[in-house]
């Protein structure tokens, strides 16, 4: 048996790469033959229904003419009949297409090998399936009839959740953080003061925590909008079938950039905190804001407030770091390349 496995770049690459031995070593035990599992990197582009445009997966296929079997590992976002879609398997073509993101944001290796094994089953004809394997409790194939094909969809009530947080996580706000260097830069600059202006020490101490927590979210919520509105991160609600879609990518794109905001919110506040331990002497400190001595609470409080000064000024430095990579960041806008790319081709 010759099985290719095809995938997105970015995460469904580093995943394939992972899992790529096991699955080839499954595959030889459970059908007791000889195996060979090939992998390749390809963005398969889409139509403008944002549907997959198979002639450019047929091209990728037609490469491995040995290949008996085909799972292509996509980055995009499945969804049909109201649900969204783990797996379609295309018999005509020994085709099976896995979505990533309906996965989830903690896909084990055992859980995708159960996905591929069962996509394998599904391609095979009747007879040569490996019967041991089978999949978890929350997912049932279902048939076609006007096509022959056979689709996967996720559970009614939780399928919609693992969508939005694999989604989530397959724009990966964590390294996309990196890209904010300009805002980390003015955000920097402007929660820096707060080390040295004794206002703001007097300010953060008289504060209850409660306020200063409401104020460092506000300040974050302040950066996420700003981002949402300059970039043109939101898609515009529609009405019909694709109503649905739109909310899981704009309710990623906010969940995405709220984790990217908070982690350099979170590195500001250490780097701040650092820097105040260091300058700021206990005794003077204890001096300006009148009390018998600085606790290491009141360093984290100038610390925390200093750092929403700086995350609102980090807003308006984002706006000269690069539009394309801030775009990159969500999924809504990958795949208008994607179409845009098979539209000029």
């Amino acid at each position: 048996m010759h099985l290719l496995l095809i995938s997105d770049p970015g995460p469904p690459t580093r995943r394939v790469a992972a899992i790529k031995d096991e699955f080839e070593e499954v595959l030889r035990q459970s059908f007791d033959a000889d195996v060979h599992v090939d992998t390749c990197t390809e963005t398969i582009r889409v139509r403008t229904d944002h549907q997959l445009e198979m002639s450019t997966l047929d091209s990728v296929v037609n490469r491995y003419p040995s290949a008996d079997l085909v799972i292509m590992f996509t980055d995009i976002p499945r969804h049909t009949q109201d649900k969204p879609l783990i797996a379609e398997v295309l018999p005509g073509r020994k085709v099976a297409v896995v979505s990533n993101p309906t996965l989830g944001a903690l896909t084990t290796r055992r859980r995708l090998l159960k996905i591929f094994m069962s996509c394998a089953n599904q391609l095979l004809p009747d007879g040569h399936t490996a019967p041991k394997h089978s999949l978890p409790r929350w997912g049932q194939w279902s048939s076609r009839a006007d096509s022959g094909h056979r689709t996967l969809h996720a559970h009614t009530f939780t399928g919609g959740t693992r969508l939005v947080l694999g989604m989530t996580t397959a724009n990966e706000p964590l390294r996309m953080a990196r890209k904010l260097s300009r805002a980390l830069a003015a955000a920097s600059a402007t929660g820096a003061f707060g080390i040295f202006y004794s206002s703001i020490w007097q300010m953060s101490h008289h504060l209850s925590t409660a306020r200063l927590i409401s104020i460092g979210m506000i300040a974050i919520a302040v950066m996420v909008g700003w981002l949402l509105t300059v970039n043109g991160l939101w898609d515009r609600p529609v009405r019909g079938r694709r109503a649905q879609v739109v909310f899981y990518y704009n309710l990623s794109t906010v969940l995405t950039l709220i984790i990217c905001v908070g982690a350099l919110y979170v590195l500001l506040v250490a780097g701040i905190l650092v820097g105040s331990l260091i300058v700021i002497d206990p005794d003077f400190m204890a001096q300006i804001i009148h009390r018998p001595e600085a606790k290491f609470t009141n360093y984290l409080d100038i610390a925390w407030l200093s750092a929403a000064m700086g995350v609102v000024a980090g807003a308006l430095g984002s706006t000269f770091d690069s539009d394309v990579d801030v775009k990159n960041m969500t999924h809504a806008q990958r795949l208008r390349s994607r179409v845009y790319v098979a539209e000029n081709s």
